[in-house]
């Protein structure tokens, strides 16, 4: 009798562990069941950028637990066209780094969620006015500033002190001069791009100097004026008369601030974060800094790029939360000064780390900054005006007969 009851109670013993572990069996597959996954694409700015990701999702992941980041790395000259394949295929992430000047394309494929529903007043307050209004379309957020970058005159001191502009140069003249003394020497003056992303960009330093525009208020290329024809034979003669590096059309971005890192050449224009690489690469290198040369008139380029959410996104609230995050002050001003960005939020610029003389230059040039033009085609003006400013350098066209043609092709593209 004794041996049954036993028995018995070992078969309860038993069946209420049987219980219990098919009840946490049901806990852990309910939670298993409640994680959310939010994708994320972002452009890749230099080796920090995955790693800063990567461990802002693990700061995330551990105050919240129900919610997995997944990181998707893209180079920044195939994320927009990663980004459309996607989109037309309905892979697309759930959030994704663009180029602001994408967004109005973006919204009008209405494949953008408004973020005006997500966003709080405390949230909204946050940020640096002018930043914030950059992601602003007909009246709506679709685009908060992750990126933000003006453009100055990175110069060698060495270089244009024996050049005798100790201060770099203030008008394209002082680069003329600085330039041709430093050929003498046996470098290269100015340093300048003709190949791929932001070929146009870098001769809008020079239409912008000239009083020259490139969209007027009814939306018509202008390039072509008689400050943009000026413009651009400027450049042309720096060419001709070997003062920028040789084959500037086989030289991009990169190509031409390697050039400066090394030592190279004399100047180039450019953003912030080539200060970090400097510092990275060559500490050595003495430089200045001081803002793009003016003639008739002085002006940086400003940009961002736009943090954005996808309207067919079945984590809406989960995504916001990642996002929500990424804009708290210690996320930003990892981010910010890993990269070598401007600040775009309040409290980011108030700390220590944006102190230093570098950024304080190229905060100071912002009243002057000119950001691209809000329009739809932007990419193909883009495209078309790059591939004018080539022919130029090559010597196929003249400025002229090149940039005529490139804006009427424009404002066919642009229905003007």
């Amino acid at each position: 009798m004794m041996k049954f009851i036993s028995s018995t109670a070992q078969i309860q013993s038993a069946l209420a562990c049987l219980c219990i572990a098919a009840s946490l069996f049901g806990v852990t597959q309910a939670q298993a069941e409640t994680v959310q996954t939010v994708r994320i694409a972002v452009a890749h700015y230099s080796d920090q950028t995955l790693p800063y990701f990567q461990k802002m999702a693990k700061e995330f992941n551990k105050t919240n637990p129900g919610i997995t980041i997944k990181i998707e790395e893209v180079n920044w000259d195939n994320l927009q066209q990663k980004l459309q394949t996607d989109i037309s295929s309905g892979t697309n992430p759930d959030l994704s780094i663009v180029g602001t000047r994408w967004l109005l394309d973006l919204v009008k494929d209405d494949v953008l969620e408004p973020l005006a529903g997500h966003m709080t007043a405390p949230f909204k307050d946050r940020f640096i006015g002018e930043f914030l209004n950059s992601g602003n379309i007909n009246g709506q957020v679709y685009g908060l500033p992750i990126a933000a970058s003006a453009r100055g005159l990175y110069y060698n001191k060495i270089m244009l002190k024996n050049a005798g502009f100790p201060n770099g140069p203030k008008t394209w003249d002082d680069v003329f001069a600085a330039s041709k003394k430093i050929k003498a020497n046996g470098a290269y003056g100015f340093g300048l791009q003709g190949k791929e992303i932001e070929t146009e960009v870098y001769w809008f330093y020079a239409l912008w100097s000239q009083g020259g525009t490139i969209i007027d208020a009814n939306g018509k290329a202008v390039f072509d004026s008689a400050a943009g024809i000026k413009a651009a034979s400027m450049y042309k003669e720096l060419i001709n008369q070997g003062l920028t590096q040789p084959g500037v059309t086989s030289y991009s971005r990169e190509d031409v601030q390697n050039l400066f890192k090394q030592g190279r050449v004399a100047m180039v224009i450019t953003a912030p974060f080539l200060a970090k690489q400097i510092q990275k690469e060559n500490p050595a290198l003495q430089y200045g800094v001081t803002a793009v040369p003016g003639d008739v008139a002085s002006a940086t380029y400003a940009t961002t790029d736009s943090l954005v959410m996808f309207k067919n996104s079945k984590v809406k609230a989960a995504a916001w939360k990642f996002a929500d995050f990424l804009f708290s002050k210690a996320p930003r001003v990892t981010f910010t000064s890993s990269e070598g960005f401007l600040p775009t939020t309040k409290e980011e610029a108030s700390d220590p780390v944006f102190a230093d003389d570098v950024t304080k230059e190229f905060i100071g040039f912002l009243p002057t900054a000119k950001f691209p033009p809000v329009i739809a085609g932007w990419e193909d003006l883009s495209k078309i005006l790059s591939n004018a400013l080539q022919s130029i350098y090559l010597g196929k066209t003249k400025p002229d007969v090149a940039l005529k043609a490139a804006a009427a092709q424009t404002n066919h593209v642009l229905k003007k």
